[in-house]
């Protein structure tokens, strides 16, 4: 479509040359930097299957009962075979990170640059920094085999949307989301079920991507059952102790 009458201004307009110059190279290193992170995540993480990632607030304390369900859920999913990847910082994270460091598979932090509350925990096999959201988050539907959300404020909101977005519009393969704790995130359910199915906004059966599940073990259990129930997202190999999936 052809713009009537309008001004569109383009970077190769500028009067100013030496403006010009400088903002085409400071975009170019921005997209470099991006460009490293996912090459960096590539070589780090492409083997790394099968992965569950979990979610959650980084400000929960140790002696959070929140803190305790994830670190037994960790630790369970480690034991079965399945790397644990979570943000790598404290709260949730760490718990996520300790458990699966105590169990027999690797514990996999993506560290992000923040201001505040993001400070790296000492639980991880392999590290991996971001400065970027965009490639952090990436990497984080990219090797998961399974979403696991803890109780978490809108970063935890945000990958949780993400992974539905991004199954709901066939942007990606779907794989289990699991949401931990029912007082939590009761009344999030509530109202999607009430606004977004009731007005329309999303069909019914959208809401069975989600899986509301409390105890550590069920949830291990309903990664396993997925897969077991779609056995034609499955590799040769799908037995639960070699803990294959794709």
């Amino acid at each position: 479509m052809v713009s009537k009458g309008k001004n569109v201004p383009r970077l190769r307009q500028l009067a100013d040359l030496e403006r010009a110059t400088a903002k085409k190279a400071r975009e170019s290193w921005h997209m470099l930097t991006i460009m490293a992170e996912f090459i960096e995540s590539t070589e780090r993480l492409s083997e790394l299957k099968p992965a569950v990632s979990i979610f959650g607030s980084a400000r929960i304390k140790p002696d959070n009962p929140y803190y305790q369900t994830c670190l037994d859920i960790a630790r369970r999913l480690s034991d079965e075979g399945l790397a644990v990847v979570s943000g790598g910082g404290p709260g949730i994270m760490e718990a996520a990170n300790k458990g699966a460091f105590e169990g027999r598979s690797a514990s996999v932090g993506l560290n992000i640059e923040l201001p505040h509350e993001q400070a790296s925990n000492t639980w991880q096999n392999i590290s991996v920094s971001f400065r970027h959201f965009f490639a952090r988050k990436v990497a984080f539907v990219k090797y998961a085999d399974a979403y696991v959300v803890m109780p978490g404020g809108f970063g935890t909101l945000d990958e949780f949307f993400e992974a539905l977005t991004l199954i709901h519009t066939r942007k990606t393969r779907r794989i289990p989301i699991i949401l931990v704790g029912t007082a939590f995130w009761r009344g999030l359910l509530g109202w999607m079920r009430e606004r977004l199915v009731g007005d329309g906004m999303i069909a019914p059966e959208d809401m069975d991507l989600v899986q509301l599940i409390d105890e550590p073990a069920n949830v291990v259990d309903a990664i396993f059952a997925f897969y077991e129930a779609n056995s034609e997202l499955l590799g040769s190999d799908t037995g639960r102790q070699s803990g294959a999936y794709l």
